[in-house]
């Protein structure tokens, strides 16, 4: 059997993104990563692509459970593609679709990770929370209309990569080094706004020389507005460089210095 005349329909899509949704991540370790998780999305087409049982399940099942590692929000682009091609030429293509896996599993977990697991979330998270904060209860809403966007998104890609094929892949290849490096900078330029208006502290310490008393904040936003929250997050990046140093570790020291300079007097919010 070196091809299958079996094509997918829209049950198998269905129950392709159902599993991708909500299994992708259940089978991640630290030897294949995703592999297992990629194998159990598509089970069920392999079945029927190449019969229960036979050498050829055999040989995929294994190919497909090999390391894989990208980002969840683009990981069915792949599976599209791999799916149009194994319909086409079956067990011939286990060399094709192992490579298609290897060559555009880097790409996409970039782009997929920059777009919809930094930027989405920096933009609509602060704009939701600060929603939230002041009261208004269109945030909440906002927030979950943006996640169930990104589910849509999810669910159509498969059919859509399966369609197109491998010439989605030639079609994307010359803009995603543009789509990655456009979404890290207006992500970096996002978190340096966050920064400016969401870490509300500043100096409370006003020492005072006879009757003159010197307001530190004041003069320090002379030099330059918003700088001690800049140098908090200075602080906090040079100690997460750090050896031993995990985020749970910097949160802590980051508590303890904040509470100790509160009950000084040094800061406040």
């Amino acid at each position: 059997m070196t091809k299958s005349n079996y094509k997918l329909t829209k049950k198998d899509f269905n129950q392709i993104n159902r599993r991708s949704l909500f299994g992708f991540q259940l089978g991640w370790n630290y030897e294949r990563m995703q592999g297992s998780g990629y194998l159990y999305t598509i089970l069920p087409q392999l079945r029927k692509l190449y019969g229960d049982g036979t050498p050829e399940l055999k040989a995929m099942m294994k190919t497909h459970s090999q390391f894989f590692n990208t980002s969840n929000f683009l990981n069915t682009i792949v599976t599209g593609i791999d799916m149009a091609i194994e319909e086409e030429e079956g067990i011939d293509a286990r060399e094709t679709v192992a490579g298609i896996k290897v060559g555009l599993m880097g790409p996409f977990a970039a782009i997929g990770d920059s777009i919809f697991g930094a930027l989405l979330p920096t933009i609509f998270g602060a704009l939701a929370a600060n929603m939230a904060v002041s009261g208004n209860p269109i945030g909440a809403f906002l927030w979950m209309l943006v996640n169930f966007g990104v589910m849509f998104f999810r669910w159509k890609q498969l059919e859509i990569a399966h369609k197109e094929g491998v010439s989605l892949v030639t079609t994307m290849q010359s803009r995603l080094t543009a789509i990655t490096d456009a979404a890290t900078l207006l992500g970096v330029f996002m978190v340096g706004a966050l920064v400016a208006t969401m870490i509300n502290v500043h100096l409370s310490w006003t020492p005072a020389i006879g009757d003159l008393v010197i307001d530190v904040q004041n003069n320090v936003d002379m030099i330059m507005p918003r700088l001690l929250p800049a140098a908090i997050v200075g602080a906090v990046y040079w100690l997460l460089g750090k050896k031993n140093i995990t985020s749970t570790k910097a949160i802590f020291i980051v508590l303890v210095v904040s509470v100790a300079l509160s009950a000084l007097g040094v800061i406040a919010k």
